[in-house]
């Protein structure tokens, strides 16, 4: 779950609170940054405020349903008013919060988005070839057969399967994987990748995560990159 809220003190407690709801919870602390971890598609359920510094919560939103991040959204905001709801709604959010709110309706509406997204299955499997990526049941299965995975692997693996064939830079795995962790530095990045690459080569997957030098990482297979290739267009 991502959590965007420009109050250092909120996020926390929020942080906390859905963590001992057990959720995962990443946090972001403006809209820029929230944009750039939203895109990754990493998450079953995004709590948005409204109000952010660089781009609000309205602007994010827009641009996540612009590039087809179907995303549950969950809008926080401390106005109150009809149009301000409907606005919210008819950018495509999911439902509406203001504040101050209760945290236990906070949990219901989270869970019931949740509910909703497995009923509907959007967004639980991803693939990658014949690697595929459970994100219900967290499992990773190449062939048909399972691959162990630690949860910040899998996180590592989500995000870059979220985009098979487009580059994902360090910073964006740094901030989907890892969010505002302080201790978090895109060597931390370097060395999880190496793990997965390890598991993946020993089940025969090797290949599947490479290296694009200067920009980061990408998660494909020759086919997928033949037929991006293709589907380009010509100069």
């Amino acid at each position: 779950m991502l959590v965007v809220d420009d109050e250092p003190g909120v996020r926390r407690a929020l942080q906390r609170g859905l963590a001992a709801e057990g959720m995962d919870v990443v946090v972001a602390g403006d809209g820029v940054s929230a944009l750039d971890i939203a895109l990754t598609g990493a998450f079953d359920v995004i709590l948005l405020d409204i109000m952010l510094p660089g781009l609000s919560g309205y602007r994010v939103l827009q641009r996540l349903r612009e590039r087809h991040v179907r995303t549950p959204v969950l809008l926080v905001s401390a106005k109150d008013g009809e149009i301000d709801q409907a606005d919210g709604l008819d950018l495509g959010a999911d439902g509406y919060l203001v504040k101050p709110f209760s945290f236990v309706v906070l949990v219901a509406q989270v869970k019931a988005m949740l509910r909703r997204a497995e009923a509907t299955g959007a967004g639980q499997k991803l693939s990658v070839g014949d690697l595929a990526v459970d994100r219900g049941s967290r499992q990773v299965r190449f062939a048909g057969q399972p691959i162990a995975l630690s949860p910040r692997e899998f996180a590592v693996l989500e995000a870059l399967a979220c985009r098979a064939g487009s580059v994902v830079t360090k910073d964006e795995l740094l901030r989907a994987v890892w969010g505002d962790e302080q201790a978090a530095t895109r060597n931390a990045v370097e060395v999880y990748v190496g793990y997965l690459r390890r598991k993946l080569d020993a089940a025969g997957a090797g290949g599947i995560v490479r290296t694009v030098r200067g920009h980061g990482y990408l998660a494909a297979t020759e086919q997928l990159e033949a037929a991006i290739s293709a589907a380009a267009p010509r100069r």
